[in-house]
């Protein structure tokens, strides 16, 4: 009997701000833009892309190419997404 594998997808557990705002301090942590962006996207479908997308006034299909790999969002772009998700970028001393 072969056993299943299955991609893990974070997404479906985050069902919390707290739990999303540790996600993502955890990715920031590690200084990866890449997987940061992939992060986000994945709070984005946890919550629903057509919901950030009325929410921050984005087309669903540009959430979708915004959160892929070797994308280059602009800056007010993902705040815009990180408002609609509830969370906001902290600063920290290194």
């Amino acid at each position: 009997m072969n056993p299943v594998i299955t991609e893990f997808d974070p997404s479906r557990y985050l069902d919390s701000e707290e739990v999303i705002a540790e996600f993502l301090s955890q990715v920031m942590a590690d200084g990866d833009t890449d997987e940061l962006l992939m992060a986000i996207g994945q709070i984005a479908r946890s919550r629903g892309l057509s919901v950030v997308a009325q929410e921050t006034g984005l087309g669903r299909e540009s959430l979708y190419k915004v959160f892929t790999p070797g994308s280059k969002p602009r800056f007010d772009t993902v705040m815009k997404v990180m408002r609609a998700l509830g969370v906001r970028l902290h600063a920290v001393p290194i």
